[in-house]
């Protein structure tokens, strides 16, 4: 077989350029600390690479939405809080005007505060977040939810809820409706409402409104009566298909029982005055806070009068006690989903840190292999060097 002095020399070279690029390659690999500089180093391991950063890309997507949401479940928490403590004021407010010492300007006096609490009620109904987007309109992030006209207020939002991506499987609602929170509050004791007829004269005031039973929702009727001044005043209550469920002669304090439901009524009743029961409903607190204000501020200095303050007063004891309550409940639910974030971070934290642990054994380099490797291939290159250099000598053109 016969080697060309080209051929030599091409082997030669391919040695070196071999060895070079074995060395280069081991430097690369010391240098950015990978084992895998390229996918064809190591096919499998490369797709291997390519999930796991996918993978850790995706939770730090989800831990940066669970910062968010922290601040977001935050940020409502701190107004419910707030929003509770304009209620609390407005029910001690409603505490004392119904006190039988107040006066007609004590109690206009209360209503005028009243009103500012009202206001700073809607202001906080329109809280809005970093963003400028307000935080209890649902979808409508850009709209002003509440509204008031004419001493009526409207939400202008919808019953949408935005929620953030936790994890693969988890997701936490980071805003409240408005209406849920602020205008669907049960009125009354939760399962019934009491309410006195405009026209009443007399001074029957209603006072505590229980359920001893299970109460059968309609819409029932107590009508007071008196034939002649001096004889006993008389009551019967009446469904909404006017049945008659029960009657009897009235005595001041006493509880009158029919339905489920236990109703007690102080003062002293004239004929022809009459309380409605309904079935609770919902109704938004800013209309029960408004009714309260309208009452006081329209008090007059009669019994009758003072009976139609002491029973709006009443009225609006519960529905502020129901609203208080519905409150504490919206701020357990946004505590709750706080847990679930700062659990969810957590959980996303230790799987991360697997992910990282497992990129780590695929992907980074074995110093103390790598730096054997060149200490075996610096030599190799070298007799590479050395070799081509003497067969370079290797030509008859030095010996003619």
């Amino acid at each position: 077989m016969r080697l060309s002095s080209v051929q030599i020399f091409q082997q030669g070279i391919s040695g070196i350029l071999d060895q070079q690029s074995k060395l280069a390659k081991t430097e690369q690999q010391l240098a950015t600390g990978k084992r895998i500089q390229v996918p064809s180093d190591d096919p499998v391991a490369a797709v291997q690479i390519l999930n796991l950063n996918e993978d850790m890309a995706l939770l730090d997507q989800y831990q940066r939405n669970g910062n968010l949401a922290e601040g977001q479940l935050a940020l409502e928490d701190t107004v419910l809080a707030n929003v509770g403590n304009v209620l609390q004021r407005v029910r001690e407010l409603v505490v004392q005007a119904n006190n039988a010492s107040q006066s007609v300007e004590t109690r206009r006096s209360a209503s005028v505060e009243i009103e500012g609490l009202l206001e700073q009620l809607q202001s906080l109904a329109n809280t809005r977040d970093s963003e400028g987007e307000y935080i209890f309109a649902g979808f409508q992030a850009d709209a002003v939810p509440f509204t008031r006209q004419n001493g009526q207020y409207a939400y202008q939002g919808d019953d949408g809820q935005r929620f953030l991506q936790l994890g693969k499987s988890s997701q936490v609602a980071v805003r409240d409706s408005g209406f849920n929170v602020f205008m669907a509050v049960p009125t009354g004791n939760g399962r019934f409402d009491v309410k006195p007829d405009a026209a009443n004269a007399g001074t029957g005031v209603i006072g505590s409104a229980t359920v001893d039973g299970n109460f059968i929702r309609d819409t029932y009727s107590i009508t007071f009566s008196q034939a002649l001044p001096g004889d006993p005043v008389t009551y019967e209550v009446r469904d909404s298909s006017n049945a008659l469920l029960t009657s009897g002669n009235y005595q001041e304090g006493d509880e009158i029982n029919f339905a489920g439901a236990s109703i007690q009524v102080g003062g002293l009743p004239v004929d022809g005055d009459r309380f409605e029961v309904f079935p609770s409903a919902r109704e938004g607190m800013f209309a029960s806070i408004q009714a309260i204000a309208d009452s006081l501020a329209s008090a007059v200095d009669s019994p009758a009068g003072v009976a139609s303050v002491n029973n709006a007063m009443g009225r609006g004891l519960n529905n502020l006690d129901q609203a208080i309550g519905h409150m504490l409940a919206v701020r357990a639910d946004v505590g709750v989903r706080q847990n679930q974030v700062e659990n969810q971070q957590s959980l996303n934290e230790d799987f991360n840190l697997q992910l990282e642990q497992t990129l780590s054994s695929v992907q980074d380099l074995d110093y103390a292999q790598a730096i054997s490797e060149l200490n075996l291939q610096l030599p190799a290159l070298q007799a590479a060097q050395q070799a081509y250099e003497k067969v370079q000598g290797l030509s008859l053109f030095n010996y003619l």
